[in-house]
């Protein structure tokens, strides 16, 4: 079964966009291999903010991408080249990891993370914290969040300050 990971940039003071919904804040960092990071994944969900984001910036299309975007107001037909889930998130999620092919990529969206947590759809958390405060913008976790528990499987810190902290979800028994 294909797994759902939440990897994500954020801020020390934990936000994973400015208050505009940018992302400029987040530090280069010359030994991240964006190629392979990519290379594990081939399919991504993205909640509507972070794909209007996405828009704006002309980043829409990811080759090798699959692109489910969860939103209740998107029409499909307005964004060719992705699908929009505008129901039964949870339920569309058990089927994709049910089908062949590499991990799925939670890549942005605070609330939806928030919301497949909570259905016990996400695998792993996988947080790279910038050395920068933001003070303000969209949290990691934004409004009530379940209890969860999480065990850390890796960790890396760069040259650049930068900390990657691998969890996975601990499943209850």
């Amino acid at each position: 079964m294909r797994k759902i990971r939440y990897a994500v940039a954020m801020s020390l003071d934990g936000y994973i966009a400015d208050s505009k919904g940018g992302a400029d804040w987040i530090v280069h960092e010359p030994e991240i291999n964006f190629a392979a990071l990519f290379g594990q994944f081939d399919t991504l969900l993205i909640g509507r903010k972070t794909y209007e984001t996405m828009v704006k910036a002309g980043r829409t299309n990811v080759p090798g991408m699959k692109i489910f975007v969860f939103s209740r107001t998107m029409r499909e037909k307005d964004f060719p080249g992705v699908s929009i889930i505008t129901k039964d998130a949870a339920k569309k999620v058990r089927a994709l990891r049910t089908e062949e092919g590499k991990d799925i990529w939670l890549f942005g969206g605070g609330e939806l993370f928030r919301e497949l947590l909570a259905e016990g759809s996400v695998d792993t958390v996988e947080v790279t914290v910038n050395p920068v405060l933001l003070g303000g913008g969209v949290k990691l976790l934004p409004g009530v969040v379940p209890d969860t528990r999480l065990r850390l499987v890796g960790n890396r810190i760069y040259g650049s300050g930068m900390v990657s902290l691998r969890y996975e979800v601990v499943r209850e028994s």
